[in-house]
């Protein structure tokens, strides 16, 4: 059973609309409960939502990551953005991505969790407050794990939030809901970033104390000797930190909020952050959907596909699937054999998983001593608009009402 105020009157409209739904997970379950693929013809998509369905669609090569008519979105295809979106390793099949795939996950492999965990704290340590509002929580959320990711990088403590406002900026243009002006802005970012990056790569070949320096090294021992794409990709793990990692603490701190008992354990005990952000990731992801594009006539599931067709993978549907995980609407820090499907799945599969999950629990473990007040504060919050992307933005709950 789900334990839930929503009834189907109240449900999303669609798979899309229930990314920043303020509960979706009822309309998932209707979603796992029915046919492995199903077709909205309003979004003229299949909709895979099972565990089944999802481990099926990733697992097959014949669903690649972009339409084979438009590699990169016709939005950006002119311009800087477009340049490094069309390097991207995790946008990219075959051996545009299986070997630089190779490099980066043993770049990432290769760092140690106690540097980021310093990385998180010496970020927090040079600001000079905690965030002790909604709107400073909110966008403390982005900054530090891209200024994080930055840091471990190779840029320098001065050129962090530099960084941070330009990566801000790029990721607009991965988003459909993204104007001419967001665009251009994109446009602006990225071909700094390009200029920036290139630079880094420059002055870290061969200095194995930085992941720039760490990727350069892997990049070559694999034969990956395209160094545009290197830069294109050191930029990519910015733009991937910057809203997934984002959305991860902001739902990891929802999380906190809503588990009064569990938030005071975990001041308690530290250690246990790591498995919460792991039971976080699977019970209410910032990652809610990926696409995928059918590249031939074929059948899976048991549904007959044509080339051409689009598929929309709900991960945080097949998070929620008895299939996968026992009991799976309840959380359970201590769930055992935890499936979580919300940093990809096989080939595609997100090499920064632990990146990731450790600059969470690191970062909100410095909010939760009894010394900080954030959490204690009554709050109310939102989701930033997104077709895909469940990242909190935060209110004020007596600014709230006082404002009604």
């Amino acid at each position: 059973m789900i334990s839930s105020d929503t009834t189907p009157d109240t449900w999303p409209t669609d798979p899309i609309a229930a990314v920043v739904h303020a509960d979706p997970y009822p309309y998932y379950a209707s979603l796992v409960d029915g046919p492995h693929l199903a077709f909205d013809p309003r979004l003229r998509l299949w909709i895979a939502a099972s565990a089944s369905a999802v481990d099926a669609v990733l697992s097959d090569p014949r669903c690649r990551v972009r339409p084979l008519r438009e590699p990169v979105p016709a939005a950006i295809v002119s311009g800087p953005a477009g340049e490094v979106f069309a390097r991207l390793v995790r946008m990219n099949e075959g051996a545009d991505h299986a070997s630089p795939k190779l490099a980066l996950q043993r770049a990432l492999a290769s760092v140690a969790m106690t540097e980021v965990e310093a990385k998180v704290r010496g970020f927090i340590a040079r600001q000079t407050t905690l965030p002790h509002t909604a709107e400073a929580l909110s966008a403390w959320t982005f900054a530090l794990p891209v200024s994080v990711v930055a840091s471990i990088l190779g840029f320098a403590d001065d050129e962090l939030a530099q960084v941070s406002a330009w990566t801000s900026d790029f990721v607009a243009c991965l988003s459909p809901l993204s104007g001419p002006v967001q665009i251009a802005d994109a446009h602006a970012a990225a071909d700094r970033l390009l200029v920036r990056m290139k630079a880094l790569v420059d002055v870290s070949t061969g200095d194995s104390t930085t992941l720039v320096g760490t990727v350069a090294r892997e990049a070559r021992a694999v034969g990956w000797d395209r160094a545009d794409a290197i830069v294109a990709n050191l930029i990519g793990l910015l733009s991937q930190t910057f809203d997934a990692t984002a959305g991860l603490i902001g739902n990891t701190i929802r999380a906190l909020l809503l588990r009064p008992d569990t938030r005071a354990e975990a001041a308690r005990q530290p250690t246990r952050l790591s498995a919460f952000v792991d039971e976080v990731s699977r019970h209410d992801p910032s990652v809610q959907n990926t696409r995928r594009f059918v590249s031939e006539d074929m059948m899976i599931s048991g549904t007959a596909l044509q080339a051409g067709d689009a598929i929309l993978v709900l991960l945080a549907a097949a998070n929620r699937d008895p299939a996968a995980n026992v009991d799976p609407h309840a959380f359970r820090i201590d769930r055992p054999n935890r499936r979580i499907f919300s940093f990809g799945h096989a080939r595609h599969q997100c090499p920064g998983q632990t990146l990731a999950c450790t600059i969470a629990a690191t970062a909100v473990s410095e909010l939760l001593p009894v010394d900080v007040p954030m959490l204690a504060t009554p709050l109310e919050w939102g989701f930033r608009p997104s077709a895909n992307a469940r990242i909190p933005v935060f209110i004020d709950r007596a600014a709230l009402l006082q404002h009604r």
